[in-house]
């Protein structure tokens, strides 16, 4: 087997589909491979005889099950909405007025760059500018501030793969997973560039995340309270909801969480100012 195999765990009945990220040794000299989910943002390690290569199915097939595709079709839905409305005009603003609407503009940082292109193609799919970094999670924290600098967005999104290591583990000591730490680093560091937490907005956290320690460093909304996984399209779900709201409405907590795949356990947060601003004209030439 090799680093980029596809392959799934026979003693777990070959649940979930992984990537194979890396190798080491253990103290007895046997090899491991680090894995990374393919639908879920989830790390794990196994024993080369555990795994068993698979074909690598369409990953927007793995990821874009029934579920997912009525969401995205309902977020797809609201986006044509927000054109309509521009079209005829905002609200309070006269009829006749060349009115256009600017949502929250994003940055994510992301540690699994095939995920990375995924949510940016959805973002532009939902009419929300998005740039996209692709950074290992451990190093996320160096580089925060300086992308945060270049780009200056309204929301900020750190996120990859995470795990908590043992379930027979305090799930409140952070160095029982394997980035939480890591994403609090970068939270910490961007709230050091913004401290307000309307003017960024910040989601952080993947599967099983410390979601209580990441809040108290300054995210708006993380994952994950259930310490369950989570879908490689959460953040995104999270921000349109932000990002396509309007910047005088406090959005409701409940609603973003029922936007998402995996809910209540997976993603929380706390009340968080829209983004979304409306402005006329688009070009007046003479």
């Amino acid at each position: 087997m090799k680093i980029g195999d596809i392959v799934a765990r026979k003693s777990y009945n070959k649940d979930i589909i992984f990537r194979i990220v890396s190798f080491s040794i253990d103290d007895n000299n046997e090899k491991i491979a680090t894995l990374n989910g393919i639908a879920f943002r989830v790390i794990a390690d196994a024993y080369l005889n555990d795994l068993e290569i698979v074909k690598m199915p369409d990953i927007k097939d793995i990821l874009i099950d029934k579920d997912v595709e009525s969401l995205l079709y309902k977020s797809m839905r609201k986006a044509k909405e927000r054109q309509k409305k521009m079209n005829r005009a905002a609200p309070k603003l006269q009829t006749n007025t060349n009115v256009y609407g600017m949502p929250g503009k994003v940055l994510q940082i992301d540690g699994d760059k095939e995920y990375l292109k995924l949510c940016l193609d959805v973002y532009t799919q939902l009419g929300i500018p998005a740039i996209g970094v692709a950074i290992p999670e451990a190093n996320q924290y160096k580089e925060v501030k300086a992308l945060l600098e270049k780009h200056n967005p309204d929301i900020l999104v750190i996120t990859g793969h995470d795990a908590l290591t043992s379930r027979r583990g305090n799930v409140d000591d952070i160095n029982n997973y394997r980035n939480s730490l890591n994403f609090i680093k970068a939270v910490k560091e961007a709230r050091k560039w913004e401290p307000n937490l309307d003017n960024l907005v910040i989601f952080a956290g993947a599967c099983q995340s410390n979601y209580e320690r990441i809040i108290k460093a300054g995210a708006n909304y993380a994952s994950s309270p259930g310490r369950i996984m989570i879908h490689a399209l959460d953040p995104v779900f999270v921000v349109e909801k932000i990002a396509c709201s309007r910047i005088d409405i406090v959005v409701p907590i409940d609603e973003v969480i029922e936007q998402t795949v995996t809910g209540i356990k997976g993603i929380g947060g706390s009340e968080t100012r829209g983004k979304f601003r409306w402005a006329m004209p688009k070009s007046i030439l003479y």
